[in-house]
């Protein structure tokens, strides 16, 4: 038996795989940290220490970590401020069915309800981010609890929160640990009837419409299987990117505001439009009046976004393999065609107008940046993006290959998560190119984390896009009929901050510069960071504009223009009129 409760713990955790825990030293934590230091790290098949700077990196980096390994991972605070400050990470690994079990360590266990230094609950605080949160009590309850946020975090997909006061730490391990057998996850298989009906609504429907979401990871060719077979085009959401976009002859892209292709046309057009594991939140983007089915693994997502007729609870691979008996081919081809050719035409004229004949204007086009690095990028390489503008030029324009991933606050909506996740994800894969994909507002809200890469020695890439502004939130505020205020920053050289932090740098602000910049930073052994001055009036243009729209649009513009901004409404359109979706 583990001499006390703190190596009892870590051995726990070593037990169920775990090879590295980010985050930040302090006193109620320090038994853990040293009970960590004692297995050697990772070169010795124990568990690494990974000192971030800021608590909420810890959790983003386990986040990815746990994304993209399937693998459970951890990260730690110590009492009060210490894991308060993983609240953020961890709604976006919960939201996101991370399997990430969080440490948060509590003030003494005999000042527990007394208002002492730093106390808070975090028993409480963190039962609306997790599938588990549990305050340790005793040294023999210990093990049991910590087996319990194991398991949960990893077979619920979610986050398990362990509290554990300093003292109770130090004592001695009393009770044997508990020994649970690795188990495999198992598939959830559709009802029969649920399967009879949906087969009998893609057969009676004309036309049929498939709209993917992160639940159809691991069934690309059944989904385009049964897409051929029915002459359905195929559309998808940010998360479904990965699993569903590339070798897909009848994808139409990308719906939401961040979207692009022919997928607002293409599931508003169809006679049933079938969701295969979305639970796409944007139901302003989704159709009225269309009959729709969905398949999902989780009961509550069934009906929760939009009207269903058909709602089958299952996996979305089983579901095609049952499936694949009972539907009738259909011949008439007609709505996939128009589908397949209206795509091309958008591609071509809209996303792609802002790649073409660019290479010599400046402030650089963002776009062009963005294809840029979808070139020059390893065939494998994980791409983080930060939330708002970078998360549509990603979406735009980095194409997934089958091999490569793109982990991104897609449910949460944080900022400042790709450089974090980056940590992670290269933490997770020492030889794998990793590419933060860091607009200048999400950068310098976690800037420190600069220095655990270097002090991590983690060869991570970033790129940053400094606009000076909040891209997104401008045109939110654009949209809404308001005239942009609030957002736009000082100039901040990054690529000086980060050679000062011991990173490979360059700030390029002639497009002419951009692919060598990219190749000088990947072919750099450590961490490098790319800094391009991009155009701040360059908007994301959404596939689907409505009236509202417009006429917020033309509000803004009006009012920009009254207050004496009439040189910027005319930048602004001369920036973004060749991206205006054609018809």
């Amino acid at each position: 038996m583990a001499k006390n409760l703190a190596h009892q713990l870590v051995q726990q955790l070593q037990s169920a795989g775990v090879q590295r825990i980010y985050g930040i030293v302090g006193d109620s934590l320090n038994s853990i940290v040293d009970a960590v230091r004692q297995t050697g790290g990772s070169a010795k098949g124990g568990i690494d220490w990974i000192h971030v700077r800021h608590e909420e990196s810890a959790a983003f980096a386990a986040a990815a970590e746990a994304q993209l390994t399937g693998r459970l991972a951890v990260c730690a605070g110590s009492a009060g401020p210490g894991n308060l400050h993983l609240i953020n990470g961890l709604f976006d690994a919960q939201r996101s069915g991370a399997p990430v079990l969080a440490i948060a360590s509590h003030i003494p266990s005999r000042q527990i309800g007394t208002g002492y230094f730093q106390e808070t609950h975090p028993d409480r605080l963190f039962s609306e981010c997790s599938v588990y949160s549990e305050l340790i009590s005793t040294a023999a309850q210990a093990p049991r609890v910590m087996q319990s946020a194991i398991q949960h975090a990893v077979g619920l997909r979610g986050v398990g929160v362990v509290v554990l006061p300093g003292d109770l730490a130090e004592h001695d391990a009393v009770a044997d640990t508990p020994l649970c057998a690795p188990f495999t996850r198992g598939t959830l298989v559709p009802h029969p009837d649920a399967v009879r009906a949906l087969a009998a609504a893609i057969n009676d429907a004309g036309t049929v419409a498939i709209f993917c979401g992160a639940g159809v990871e691991g069934a690309h060719d059944d989904v385009i299987a049964l897409a051929e077979k029915i002459g359905a085009p195929i559309g998808h959401t940010l998360r479904g990117k990965d699993f569903i976009q590339y070798d897909n002859p009848l994808d139409i892209g990308m719906t939401g505001l961040l979207g692009y292709g022919a997928a607002a046309a293409g599931i508003e057009g169809a006679d049933l439009l079938l969701l295969l594991g979305t639970d796409f939140p944007y139901d302003q983007f989704l159709p009225d009046g269309v009959r729709t089915a969905q398949v999902d693994s989780a009961p509550d997502h069934l009906g929760r976004r939009t009207d269903v007729d058909v709602a089958v609870h299952a996996e979305v691979l089983p579901t095609l393999r049952a499936l694949e008996a009972l539907v009738v081919p259909k011949t008439d081809r007609q709505f996939l065609e128009k589908m397949l050719k209206k795509h091309d035409r958008l591609m071509n004229k809209a996303v792609g107008a802002y790649t073409h004949d660019v290479e010599k204007i400046r402030p650089i086009h963002p776009e062009y940046a963005a294809s840029l690095l979808d070139d020059a990028a390893a065939s494998d390489a994980v791409f983080t993006a930060d939330t708002g503008m970078c998360n549509v030029w990603t979406a735009r324009y980095i194409n997934p290959l089958g091999t490569r991933r793109l982990i991104g606050s897609f449910l949460h909506g944080s900022m400042a998560n790709a450089l974090p996740h980056a940590l992670g994800a290269q933490a997770a894969y020492p030889g794998r190119q990793v590419v933060s994909v860091s607009g200048d507002g999400g950068l310098s809200m976690l800037l420190g984390d600069l220095l655990t890469a270097v002090a991590s020695r983690l060869p991570v890439k970033v790129v940053v896009f400094n606009n000076s502004t909040l891209g997104l939130v401008k045109l939110e505020m654009l949209v809404d009929g308001l005239p942009d205020f609030g957002v736009d920053v000082p100039d901040i050289n990054y690529a000086e901050v980060a050679r000062a932090m011991g990173f490979h740098s360059a700030r390029v602000t002639d497009p002419a510069g951009i692919a060598g910049a990219y190749r000088e930073a990947f072919a750099h052994p450590g961490p490098a960071l790319v800094e391009l001055i991009t155009d701040p009036l360059a908007l994301s243009i959404p596939p689907k504009i409505t009236r509202d729209q417009v006429v917020g649009f033309a509000t803004s513009m009006s009012k920009v223009v009254l207050n004496g901004g009439a040189g910027e409404a005319v930048s602004m359109a001369r920036s973004n009129i060749r991206n205006l979706p054609r018809r």
